[in-house]
């Protein structure tokens, strides 16, 4: 519930969401793999070191990724994704066994990062 109606509170719904593990398959296809946590990107290295290359958390997209009129993949590439030291700034807080006012920040927090990284995918 508390996941819910933070995601309410954004103006998102998501009533069929269900968390799982990503596949092999799921990654396989993704132009971009984007974490919420570094431990999502060490786990993405250690298992899937396929995509660890186009693999990064949220935060530090928003930050580097770079607009200008490239392709996004060469835009991905030219991070070095798979090099890159995780640090601990580019983690989103994990709610998880959080009050609901925990959820909702976590909510709008992603919200923001998500508004800040849109217009560097499309390189504007």
């Amino acid at each position: 519930w508390r996941t819910k109606a933070a995601l309410d509170g954004v103006g998102l719904e998501a009533p069929m969401h269900r968390s799982r593990q990503a596949t092999r398959d799921d990654l396989g296809h993704a132009a971009l793999v984007i974490a919420l946590a570094p431990e999502h990107v060490h786990w993405v290295r250690r298992t899937h070191a396929e995509v660890a290359d186009r693999t990064a958390t949220l935060r530090r997209l928003a930050r580097d990724l770079p607009a200008d009129q490239a392709p996004l993949a060469e835009r991905i590439e030219r991070l070095h994704l798979a090099q890159v030291a995780i640090e601990d700034w580019e983690e989103v807080v994990d709610p998880g066994g959080g009050d609901a006012e925990e959820f909702a920040t976590c909510a709008r927090e992603v919200v923001d990062l998500v508004a800040a990284l849109a217009p560097r995918l499309e390189g504007r």
